[in-house]
Parts: C-alpha cells; sequence; structure tokens
C-alpha cells in the first residue's frame, strides 16, 4: 500500500509542478507586462492563447486594443478577444460586442455585436428554470405583494379619513364641538 502512495505522489509531483511553475511564469509575465517588458509577456502570453488559454487571449487582446507597449492594433485585439469570449469569458465576450458595435478591426455590425454582449446572459438561461431560482422569484413575488398591499392599506386609510372629512363638512358636522360620546354613537347634529 505504502508502495502505490509514493508510486503516485511520484507521478503528481511533475504535474503539480508544472502547474506552479506555469502560475508563477504567468504571474511573472504580468509583472513584466506591468514594468514594460511586454516583448516578454506576450512572448509568454501568445502561445497559450493560441491553444485556447482565455486568460492570456484576454491579455493580448487588451495589449492590441490599447497600444500597450505595442502599436495599436483593433483587427489582432479582436482576433484574441474572440479566443477569449468563445471560452466563456465574460469581459472578453463585452469587448468583443463593443468593437463589433463601434467598428473597431471590424465593419460595424450591430447584430453581432449585441450577440457577443448578450452571450452570458444567454448561455445561463437554464438558470432561469433551475429550482433555486423559481423558489427565489417566489419569494421576491411574495415580498413585492405584501408590500403593494401594506402601501395599499396605508393609502386607504389616509384618504378614508380625508373622505370622511370632507363629507363631514359638507354634512355641516362640527367635529370639534361635538362630545366624543356622540361621535362614537353615531349621534352627530349639524354645526350651527
Amino acid at each position: 500500500m505504502k508502495r502505490h502512495l509514493l508510486l503516485l505522489a511520484a507521478i503528481s509531483l511533475p504535474t503539480l509542478s508544472a502547474a506552479a511553475d506555469s502560475a508563477n511564469s504567468f504571474a511573472d509575465a504580468a509583472k513584466r507586462h506591468r514594468t514594460g517588458d511586454t516583448a516578454a509577456a506576450m512572448a509568454f502570453w501568445t502561445p497559450l492563447a493560441q491553444k485556447g488559454d482565455a486568460n492570456a487571449a484576454f491579455n493580448l487582446g487588451t495589449i492590441y486594443q490599447h497600444g500597450d507597449g505595442v502599436a495599436k492594433n483593433p483587427a489582432a485585439a479582436l482576433k484574441w478577444y474572440r479566443i477569449a469570449a468563445e471560452k466563456g469569458d465574460r469581459e472578453a465576450q463585452s469587448r468583443l460586442g463593443a468593437m463589433h458595435l463601434n467598428g473597431e478591426g471590424t465593419p460595424v455590425n450591430e447584430k453581432e455585436g449585441w450577440r457577443w454582449i448578450n452571450e452570458h446572459r444567454v448561455a445561463h438561461l437554464h438558470h432561469d428554470h433551475h429550482p433555486q431560482m423559481m423558489a427565489w422569484r417566489q419569494q421576491a413575488a411574495e415580498l413585492i405583494a405584501a408590500r403593494d398591499m401594506h402601501d395599499a392599506l396605508f393609502a386607504s386609510r389616509k384618504n378614508e379619513a380625508q373622505v370622511m372629512a370632507d363629507l363631514r363638512r359638507r354634512a355641516g358636522i362640527n367635529l370639534a364641538t361635538q362630545p366624543a360620546a356622540q361621535l362614537v354613537a353615531g349621534n352627530l347634529s349639524p354645526a350651527n
């Protein structure tokens, strides 16, 4: 049993080490980019982005869109944003959509622009029928109905007092001169 665990650990170490190196290298590339060594950062991110890494593709899209350390290249930014957007990166989807709407690196295409901007919502429509989401919607509807009923009752009571005061004024009943017992019993006499 111990031999199997040691063998499993020996097999896993290179994989864990490669993942740690990749994370350190990605962070190192970001640091290099922030300090002005954009070429080194791009040299690290480009192969990853070409393999479909959404984070690397997004970073390259941002660099090319803003001309951050390189010449502005909207067409290249569009290419890299598309890779990240197709992997589900929400910010890349939004930026890709905006570029289509504004005609940056591509002809203006409102349909394509709004498609990318709404991609995240469309991809998550299945949540609308999830039991928890339905329960939350029901709870929200009940809270809104209770609030509306409370507001209507308050408005009704306020309105009722105004209507009664207006009726008494029209009937010529002076509430200030009537004894409280008569008011309660309903024995009101017209005001003098």
